[in-house]
């Protein structure tokens, strides 16, 4: 690797990591596993599997064809959108509170699907790897354009796995002997997604309107 495709890697990892860390649907839904006993790993896994599917949409250049039509991103948009408010709302209702043992045998694969949800099914997350992957590429390299997306993507994984893990373990600690602040907070985190939602469907609601 030259010593351009580290530094460009470096200030991947800098820019990646800070927005990872900017807390929002993702970061919503990591707490509101912490509060559920073994739903960390499963949950964090999905929305792994999520930025996985978008990683490889962008390297196989599909991204840039959804990212063309209009309509693609807006049903992708409205999808999005109506999953979080439904989510959130669900959260909202039956805030999650610290508990001992498996809810049911299904709870470990809901937990996957749903944040595979909240992280694949999002056309902003498409957009952002999109727009920022190509950046960060260099057509001199050893390494193919599409390969050296899928680097930058894993890298983008690994921040994600890494905060996301340390956002549900401390939810899990810190919660865990609180089961009001727990429930206070599991709803707080259930507002979070359903304003994230209704921003998402303003904001396409906008653009019709312009």
């Amino acid at each position: 690797m030259t010593a351009l495709a580290t530094n460009m890697l470096t200030a991947f990892w800098v820019l990646s990591i800070s927005l990872v860390l900017v807390p929002g649907a993702d970061w919503a839904y990591a707490i509101s596993a912490g509060m559920r006993d073994r739903a960390i790993a499963p949950a964090i896994g999905g929305m792994l599997l999520g930025y996985l599917t978008i990683t490889a949409v962008v390297a196989a250049g599909v991204g840039a064809l959804v990212a063309s039509a209009p309509a693609i991103l807006t049903v992708l948009t409205v999808l999005g959108a109506g999953y979080l408010l439904w989510l959130g709302g669900n959260v909202l209702v039956h805030p999650s509170v610290p508990t001992a043992g498996d809810d049911h045998a299904s709870s470990a694969m809901g937990w996957l699907v749903r944040g595979f949800a909240v992280s694949g099914v999002n056309p902003k997350a498409l957009l952002l790897f999109l727009a920022l992957l190509p950046q960060f590429t260099s057509r001199s390299g050893a390494w193919s354009i599409s390969t050296q997306i899928g680097a930058l993507g894993l890298v983008q994984i690994v921040n994600c796995a890494l905060v996301y893990s340390l956002v549900g373990l401390g939810a899990k600690i810190v919660l865990r002997t609180r089961p009001k602040v727990a429930r206070t907070i599991s709803q707080l985190s259930g507002v979070a997604m359903i304003a994230i939602g209704l921003f998402l469907l303003a904001e396409q609601f906008l653009g019709f309107t312009r």
